[in-house]
């Protein structure tokens, strides 16, 4: 399918994209080590929460000065993060960063399709972030409507397929929930269920968390209190990095990816 597309334009493209995400080609490759552990990542994303809770953020890098040395140094975020497109998610807002801390990759439902795929692909390749969160939230739009069967039009209904094997994995991890009561499962589910399509769908991606250059965790925002719930890696990442099969889609031509049941997540608490 690739054989008559000439170089020369991609090259080009290439370099179109990486001037207008801010950074020059070349300048930072998935060789070169980051500047801060995916640990501590963590702790900072752990600390600007916290603020953010207490009402006390302090809106780092915000000025004129970081949008001066961004446009002429590029971008260096710490940790890349998949989130819901949700308006009441502000990425930034609830970590207590700033413009060029976090590469922010936001879709409703947080769901990872070959676009977002791509997104991850250059925040933690290209750009080396040692740290990739997969953010759920409470109450979230995507996952109610699948989780209650409610009716969905236009290209809503597809970007759904996405979330349907989540929602069937909390029905079977939770046979006794149904409905609205099904819903903070299916969250938590389809957190997990973004990891596995990633993983599945990006072989870079899983390169580098075996080669340990990158750490993938969890996380689920809560709308009303403001706090991130951290869930760690997925229970089965392992066996994950080893399979090659092609992420659940529905209706693609693929044999889907049968539901299975989640080992219970490992419980890191709360930051």
């Amino acid at each position: 399918m690739f054989r008559h597309v000439r170089t020369k334009p991609l090259v080009v493209l290439w370099a179109a994209m990486a001037a207008a995400w801010g950074i020059a080609v070349g300048s930072q490759g998935s060789d070169e080590p980051p500047a801060i552990t995916a640990n501590e990542a963590i702790r900072r994303l752990r600390d600007g929460n916290t603020r953010y809770v207490l009402g006390k953020s302090i809106h780092p890098d915000s000025g004129a000065a970081r949008r001066r040395a961004t446009s002429e140094h590029g971008q260096h975020p710490f940790a890349t993060v998949l989130g819901c497109s949700d308006s009441r998610v502000p990425v930034e807002l609830l970590f207590d960063q700033g413009i060029g801390d976090l590469f922010v990759v936001r879709v409703a439902g947080n769901v990872c399709n070959l676009d977002e795929a791509g997104s991850i692909e250059y925040g933690t390749d290209h750009l080396g972030t040692p740290l990739l969160v997969v953010l759920g939230h409470t109450q979230c739009g995507a996952v109610t409507a699948v989780a209650t069967g409610a009716e969905l039009h236009g290209n809503i209904a597809p970007l759904a397929g996405s979330i349907r094997p989540a929602v069937a994995k909390a029905q079977e991890t939770h046979p006794e929930l149904r409905g609205a009561d099904l819903i903070p499962a299916a969250i938590e589910a389809n957190v997990w269920q973004a990891i596995e399509d990633l993983l599945r769908r990006s072989p870079l991606v899983s390169s580098r968390v075996r080669e340990e250059k990158l750490k993938i965790v969890g996380a689920i925002y809560d709308l009303e209190s403001g706090r991130v719930k951290w869930l760690g890696e997925h229970p089965r990442q392992k066996s994950l990095l080893g399979d090659r099969s092609a992420p659940s889609q529905e209706g693609s031509p693929k044999k889907p990816v049968q539901p299975g049941k989640h080992p219970a997540a490992p419980q890191h608490g709360e930051s």
